[in-house]
């Protein structure tokens, strides 16, 4: 199962897919796996195999050594990212379930990424707030809850090295962003979490219709 960006239809979808450097063995193996254990509503939250890329490609780009990620899930993401990172990077995970995470440390073993992550369970904003004074990232990763979207950015810029990037997931969340007609509490954390992120001049952005949009914002 992957999530395909609302615009495209399936064939242009797979096109994209099929033309973007594929996933390997492990990260195809992680998704099936995913798919069969969990619901579709579960399964559908995990990235598709274009973004991954796209995520291990600006790790690469940025020499990204240090990372943090708030939502891991079943660890897709986390490996793209860690498999971008500079030798030695370290990446930190945010997450609350260990049912999910602990298949991304099963995963994170066999992609040989594992003494790379450190993840931290519990509430991310407590596990954001508890790290020393003078922490710093180059990369950051948001994909949790939508209604925490603007209290993880606002704790996560400051710590974002000048030149680094936050990359914020599911920011069309499936073209309802426009649809006003559609009021429920997710959708407009998004909303608000776009606006507040658009007006803040200590980034520079671009919102991406990459899987469910992607917002891409470098740090000033």
């Amino acid at each position: 199962m992957t999530r395909r960006s609302e615009h495209l239809s399936q064939a242009l979808h797979d096109y994209v897919v099929a033309h973007s450097t594929p996933p390997d063995e492990v990260l195809q193996d992680l998704a099936a796996e995913t798919a069969a254990r969990f619901s579709a509503d579960d399964a559908g939250m995990q990235i598709g195999p274009e973004q991954g890329a796209f995520m291990t490609l600006l790790a690469r780009l940025t020499g990204a050594a240090t990372a943090v990620e708030v939502g891991t899930f079943t660890g897709y993401s986390s490996i793209c990212i860690a498999r971008g990172l500079a030798e030695g990077g370290r990446l930190l995970c945010c997450d609350v379930s260990e049912e999910w995470t602990s298949v991304a440390r099963e995963y994170w073993k066999r992609a040989g990424v594992a003494d790379q992550i450190e993840l931290r369970l519990g509430p991310a904003a407590q596990t954001l707030r508890a790290l020393p004074q003078g922490t710093s990232f180059d990369y950051a990763f948001i994909d949790a809850d939508k209604t925490g979207y603007i209290e993880y950015w606002d704790l996560i810029v400051p710590m974002i090295r000048p030149g680094g990037l936050i990359l914020v997931d599911n920011t069309l969340s499936h073209g309802r962003v426009v649809d006003l007609r559609v009021q429920d509490n997710s959708v407009q954390g998004i909303r608000r979490f776009n606006g507040h992120a658009r007006a803040d001049k200590r980034v520079q952005l671009v919102l991406l219709p990459i899987g469910d949009g992607l917002t891409m914002a470098r740090k000033l």
